[in-house]
């Protein structure tokens, strides 16, 4: 009896402890991460714009839905391995600036991407900075200390480019 006692205690002062860490930590963090591609600068421009084709090249979607504009701004909506996500456009400056951002209210996290496009050796470096706000502490205990605040990044990166045949390596 006593073993199942100090297990369940162990669990929920471990909980406690993960969940006060994250009440201290800061809600809002800045993340950024680029990569180097061989392609143009257009032709990046063109696919991270193409919301519709997001699925055929990031494995982390199921299906994008396309929503009513705002303000004549792209919405849509991303249905993931967790759950379903409401973005939108804020800035387009084609094809350099982009910035978009979760516009789900109620969301555990929320914030923003700015993507940075520049022409290099012939090439483009794409360069994504997020400004994100976690709302949960558990949630904002894992992501600075499990998960990171760059995975998301690195792994849209890295997705974007497999979808061009290419390795590529993210840095800060």
């Amino acid at each position: 009896m006593f073993w199942p006692l100090l297990l369940i205690g162990s669990l929920a002062g471990l909980v406690l402890l993960v969940a006060i860490t994250g009440a201290l930590l800061p809600r809002h963090h800045t993340a950024t991460r680029r990569a180097r591609f061989t392609r143009p600068v257009g032709e990046i421009w063109k696919t991270i714009t193409d919301i519709e084709a997001f699925p055929s090249w990031r494995k982390d979607l199921a299906s994008v839905e396309r929503l009513p504009d705002r303000e004549g701004r792209p919405v849509w909506r991303e249905i993931g391995k967790f759950g379903a996500m409401t973005l939108e456009t804020v800035d387009l400056r084609p094809p350099t600036r982009l910035v978009g951002r979760i516009a789900d209210n109620h969301a555990a996290f929320g914030g923003s991407w700015t993507y940075e496009l520049s022409e290099s050796d012939g090439g483009t470096v794409l360069t994504i900075t997020e400004n994100g706000e976690i709302h949960n502490p558990v949630f904002r205990f894992l992501s600075k200390f499990v998960f990171g605040h760059s995975t998301t990044l690195d792994g849209y990166l890295k997705s974007l480019g497999r979808k061009f045949g290419e390795e590529v390596a993210t840095r800060p």
